[in-house]
């Protein structure tokens, strides 16, 4: 009789390489249109009590047709993090997130 030994593959999707809590930059781009910095302000401050808005970076496509807003916000934990990346990708004003 032989006993073998199972080796697991870790999942990819768990490992980090960020250790948390961590200031954690998102670029947000939308319409260039009144609201849209305010609407991804208050998003970061529902995620993140500590936000500075003194932080935000904003710059304007060649056009100025869209806008895109920079936060900086302090994640804890990955899930918190794709928490975060959910409701930016799901608000009607929001185009991309990266």
């Amino acid at each position: 009789m032989t006993t073998e030994t199972v080796t697991q593959t870790p999942d990819p999707r768990k490992e980090s390489l960020i250790e948390y809590p961590s200031k954690f930059p998102i670029k947000v781009m939308g319409l260039n249109v009144e609201g849209f910095v305010n609407a991804v302000t208050t998003v970061a401050k529902e995620f993140d009590p500590t936000f500075d808005a003194s932080t935000v970076e904003l710059r304007n496509s060649k056009g100025d047709k869209y806008m895109g807003v920079t936060v900086t916000i302090t994640a804890t934990s990955r899930e918190h993090l794709d928490s975060i990346y959910q409701a930016y990708s799901s608000h009607p004003m929001v185009k991309v997130v990266l």
